[in-house]
């Protein structure tokens, strides 16, 4: 069984990660937690865990920093780091000293275990690195469970692709828009079509986004806007999460 270990100062987010994460139906266990990068550590060396999720931002000793600590003692343990936003290039830079990956916070419903199931695969199959350096537009979809959808969620789907570039495209919008409660709409979107209403819209932000980049003339800052992001450092930081390169990285590859 895959084993895990959980890093991070806040007490709320740890105890949320262990309990409320079906870490059985992904065939792994936390073996143990810790609130600081010392600590994470010692629970490293106690416990051995395959992988340690862990908090890029801490007391005492960073995330980052604990990782280069790993690595100097030759320590391979995969890392999966949690970030806010505004330190995602933090988190960026420790990928490239050999984090298995990131997730911006708030990560949406099923993005945890897909980094935790992605990175047991490759760990399993020692593929991790040919993983990230062949990822790219083959492994982003965006596919819907075939079969007619309820009215509601067609009528979701229509708003969202009608209002894509409105900056202010939320799930409390499209609520308002069909006289529905958010839990109501949230539950059976997600039912119909296997993601939460977020989770969706960024996807079809990005999938248009793809599509606009493949022209060359056309500029990464015209492209986030077009698909309503106000920052473009955050549109190129959730492009290259799902497609795997940035923006103009993946316009390169196109000409």
């Amino acid at each position: 069984m895959f084993k895990i270990l959980v890093v991070d100062d806040e007490e709320w987010v740890r105890k949320g990660i262990i309990m409320e994460t079906d870490w059985a139906a992904l065939d792994c266990m936390v073996v143990g937690e810790a609130s600081d990068g010392e600590e994470g550590l010692e629970a490293i060396k106690k416990y051995h865990p395959d992988l340690v999720i862990c908090d890029i931002r801490m007391p005492k000793l960073d995330g980052v920093s604990m990782l280069q600590k790993l690595r100097e003692t030759g320590d391979k343990t995969e890392l999966l780091f949690l970030t806010a936003f505004s330190d995602f290039q933090y988190a960026q830079s420790a990928v490239k000293l050999s984090a298995a990956d990131y997730l911006l916070k708030p990560f949406e419903d099923g993005e945890l275990e897909q980094a935790v199931l992605r990175i047991k695969k490759g760990r399993e199959n020692g593929e991790v690195q040919a993983e990230e350096e062949n990822s790219g537009e083959t492994e982003f979809q965006l596919v819907l469970p075939k079969g007619d959808k309820s009215k509601y969620v067609t009528e979701a789907l229509n708003f969202i692709a009608e209002n894509l570039g409105n900056q202010e495209l939320c799930v409390g919008m499209i609520t308002e828009y069909l006289g529905l409660s958010e839990g109501h709409l949230s539950h059976i979107f997600k039912k119909e079509t296997n993601y939460t209403i977020n989770a969706y819209i960024t996807r079809y932000r990005i999938r248009s986004a793809m599509k606009l980049l493949r022209d060359c003339r056309v500029k990464v800052y015209e492209v986030a806007e077009q698909e309503g992001y106000k920052d473009i450092t955050y549109f190129s930081a959730v492009f290259k999460k799902l497609v795997g390169v940035n923006p103009s990285e993946y316009q390169d590859r196109c000409k």
